[in-house]
C-alpha cells in the first residue's frame, strides 16, 4: 500500500511541470486523483499513475482538472443528442470520455445512479472525483482504445510511455506544430518520467513496529502451521506453501 506526500509531491511537479508555479484548480485537480488512487488502488503500479497524469497534463493542456472536448463533439457521430436521453456524449473529463457506451460503462463500474449518473447527466464526467475514477479505470481496462491498457505497456517485462500513449489516443506519432519537433508519444514520455520522479519521491509505505518480528514459513499444503508467540509482541506471518 503507497501514499504520498503532497508537500515532497507538489514540490516536485511544480518545479518540473509547472514552471514553478501551481494554480489552486492544479493542486486540487491533482489531489482528486491521488486521493482515488491511494483510496481504490494504493498497491498498483506507481508507473501506472504516473502514466495516467502525463496523459491528463497533455489532454487538459496542464489545466489537470476535467474539461469539455473543444467544439463538443461538433461535426463527430458522438456530437449529436441521444433521442433517449437527450444527453450528448462528447469527450469530457480529464481525459475526454467520448460515446454513449463508455458513459454507462461508467455508471455500471463506478455504481452510479440516480442524480450521478452519468448517462442521465453528461457533465457528472466533469465532476473531478468522478473522472478521476472514470478516467483511471477506463486506462487500466482498456475501455478508449481495445486492446491497449496500463498493463500493455507497463509490467515485469514492459517500461514503455511513449507507446502507451495509444491507450488514449492514436496520435503518439504526431508532431504539434508547438512541441519543437518532438512527436505526442515523446511529450507523454517526457511527462510520465516527471510524474513518475516525483511520485517516486514522494511515496511512502507502512512501516513496521521497530520491535516487529517477521516469520517466512513454509508449510505443506495438508498441515497446519502452529506459531507461538509471547503476548503483547508484533509478528507480521509470511505463509508460503
Amino acid at each position: 500500500m503507497t501514499t504520498f506526500l503532497r508537500k515532497t509531491y507538489f514540490d516536485g511537479v511544480r518545479a518540473s511541470l509547472f514552471a514553478g508555479s501551481l494554480t489552486s484548480r492544479q493542486v486540487d485537480g491533482q489531489n482528486f486523483i491521488l486521493d482515488a488512487w491511494e483510496k481504490y488502488v494504493p498497491d498498483h503500479d506507481v508507473r501506472w499513475l504516473a502514466n495516467f497524469l502525463a496523459q491528463v497534463y497533455h489532454e487538459t493542456s496542464q489545466e489537470m482538472w476535467p474539461i469539455e472536448e473543444h467544439g463538443k463533439g461538433s461535426g463527430q457521430p458522438y456530437g449529436v443528442p441521444d433521442p433517449i436521453t437527450g444527453q450528448t456524449y462528447y469527450g469530457r473529463g480529464f481525459v475526454q470520455l467520448t460515446w454513449k457506451d463508455n458513459y454507462q460503462r461508467a455508471d455500471v463500474e463506478l455504481h452510479l445512479a440516480g442524480d450521478a449518473s452519468c448517462v442521465a447527466h453528461a457533465d457528472q464526467q466533469l465532476d473531478p472525483a468522478i473522472s478521476a475514477r472514470t478516467g483511471y479505470r477506463g486506462m487500466m481496462e482498456a475501455w478508449f482504445r481495445q486492446p491497449h491498457c496500463f498493463a500493455e505497456y507497463f509490467s515485469e517485462t514492459a517500461d514503455d510511455p511513449y507507446n502507451s500513449r495509444d491507450i488514449v489516443n492514436g496520435d503518439k506519432d504526431v508532431v504539434p506544430g508547438w512541441s519543437d519537433g518532438r512527436p505526442i508519444g515523446r511529450l507523454v514520455e517526457e511527462y510520465h518520467g516527471k510524474f513518475f520522479a516525483a511520485l517516486t519521491a514522494a511515496a511512502s509505505k507502512p512501516s513496521m513496529p521497530p520491535d516487529a518480528v517477521v516469520l517466512d514459513l513454509v508449510v505443506a499444503a495438508d498441515k497446519p502451521a502452529v506459531v507461538s508467540v509471547r503476548a503483547g509482541a508484533n509478528v507480521i506471518v509470511l505463509v508460503n506453501g
